[in-house]
């Protein structure tokens, strides 16, 4: 019989994605069929599953550290935020539609029992299902038809994990406050906490621990250290793109504009582990750096809104001004879109119908319209014969002059992107192109650098393989397995 545990947090960021990841690696390694599930899930940083849609992209991660494929039934419900107030809906990989918030909160009770009947999916597969919450256990205002934390925990009969994060301070108070504020039978659901992101000498903590136990009644399962390689996996949060930009300065300096609906921005995580490569994440209010090599426009979820917002930070100007002295850019998926002519909306898929001029680099034009690109692709960069890996997630078809000059081709012969007469502008449809390692030398080769030639992907599974280890060493694991239910 299998079984399954859950991981709430006091808030969000306190580090759940990555906990389930390295015990679904750790879990794994002991011989067990684990299997990732997070209900409803929020981020424009998506991947695209074997069974052909998409889910967060935690959730790949995830699905990785258990060695198996992502299915859309590991994250069955997806918001990708379009506003400051509205979201695409997901549903089990494909979109069902937009809704502002408040309209969500009418749709929950309809999508509760198709979330728990993926879940149950992934039980009959599985020895143990590891489900991560979302935000905060204590968001008692929106407890009323949830299907993130408790709401699901008590619709499935799934024993709860509180985590609590000592670096943002006040620990004691996000755990106790927590066994405060919610109702006592979402109290009950919960079999034990534990503290992640210390540093220093556990043992100065332990008081902690029990203060903790005893104004909860709960036991604690581990006091986590702070985990320095947390940054060498993919982000599914736009949040950590604060704090992202290249941990040394290298000689190529690759500038990214943050977008205020950036999407599938792991994309920049294996130039940030380069290190010939400066990334610098350029924060909204700040100008593109002078010195960049590369300026890359990356994937939006809403490309009109996003368009207006890099010409209302001066970008558009910065941009013309890089081109001048020779500078390069690339533009990936809604980047693309926005290096043409014009991007229309005819239909409002992204937000309100509209088109919007775009920043001219390219002759090309799109059109947002019919359905959702969702697939992974392989084939050849077209002036070099370089081959790729990589995926499609994107709406919208781009013609013109420039597309006659492709950037990639495709195995079945299909092009793809548009490279301008110079050859300095290039765009694609392609995600993903970077953790290639072929790919990220001939784009180093091409900026007048070299690769330090790592495998991104075994490294990827080394930090899960030192994650795993780290948990298991501060976590009874075993002790996990028996309050599994």
């Amino acid at each position: 019989m299998a079984t399954a545990l859950m991981f709430q947090g006091t808030g969000s960021d306190v580090g759940k994605s990555l906990i389930v990841a390295g015990l679904c690696r750790a879990l794994t390694n002991r011989g067990l069929k684990v299997r990732p599930f997070k209900p409803q899930n929020m981020s424009n940083n998506a991947a695209v599953t074997a069974d052909g849609g998409e889910i967060g992209r935690a959730q790949a991660l995830q699905a990785r550290a258990c060695r198996v494929p992502a299915s859309v039934r590991m994250n069955p419900v997806l918001l990708k935020p379009q506003s400051d107030v509205g979201s695409q809906v997901v549903v089990l990989g494909q979109v069902v539609g937009n809704a502002t918030a408040r309209d969500f909160q009418a749709m929950k009770p309809d999508l509760l029992p198709r979330i728990v009947e993926a879940f149950e999916q992934l039980k009959a597969e599985a020895d143990i299902v590891l489900v991560e919450g979302a935000g905060s256990t204590a968001e008692i205002n929106l407890r009323a038809n949830d299907i993130a934390n408790m709401g699901f925990a008590r619709a499935a009969r799934v024993p709860v994990v509180l985590i609590g994060d000592i670096d943002r301070g006040g620990v004691i108070a996000q755990i106790a406050g927590t066994k405060t504020v919610i109702d006592p039978q979402d109290s009950e659901m919960i079999v034990g906490f534990l503290v992640n992101k210390f540093r220093g000498d556990p043992a100065l903590f332990m008081p902690g621990m029990e203060i903790i136990t005893r104004h909860t009644g709960w036991p604690a399962l581990g006091l986590i250290p702070h985990f320095p390689d947390a940054g060498r996996l993919p982000a599914e949060d736009a949040v950590a793109l604060d704090k992202r930009d290249s941990p040394t300065g290298g000689d190529i300096v690759v500038a990214v504009p943050k977008l205020a609906h950036i999407a599938n921005f792991d994309d920049f995580d294996p130039l940030k582990l380069e290190p010939s490569v400066r990334l610098v994440m350029v924060q909204p209010g700040e100008p593109l750096p002078g010195d960049a090599d590369l300026v890359i426009l990356p994937g939006s979820k809403a490309t009109l809104a996003d368009l207006s917002d890099f010409r209302r930070n001066g970008w558009d100007i910065d941009l013309k001004a890089h081109v001048r002295r020779g500078g390069r850019v690339l533009g990936l998926c809604g980047g693309y879109q926005m290096l043409g002519r014009v991007v229309a909306d005819p239909d409002g898929i992204e937000g309100p119908p509209g088109s919007e001029p775009g920043l001219g680099l390219l002759d090309i034009e799109t059109i947002l319209t019919g359905g959702k690109t969702l697939t992974e692709v392989i084939g050849v960069s077209v002036a070099d014969a370089v081959p790729f890996h990589g995926y499609e997630m994107h709406v919208g078809r781009t013609d013109g002059p420039d597309r006659l000059r492709p950037l990639l081709r495709f195995a079945d012969d299909r092009p793809d992107g548009a490279v301008s007469a110079d050859g300095r502008i290039r765009a694609t449809y392609v995600h993903g192109l970077f953790a290639d390692d072929r790919q990220r030398a001939a784009w180093l080769s091409w900026l007048g650098g070299t690769a330090a030639g790592f495998d991104y992907e075994a490294e990827v599974d080394r930090v899960l393989d030192a994650l795993a280890h780290l948990l298991a060493r501060h976590i009874d694991l075993d002790q996990l397995l028996t309050i599994a239910r």
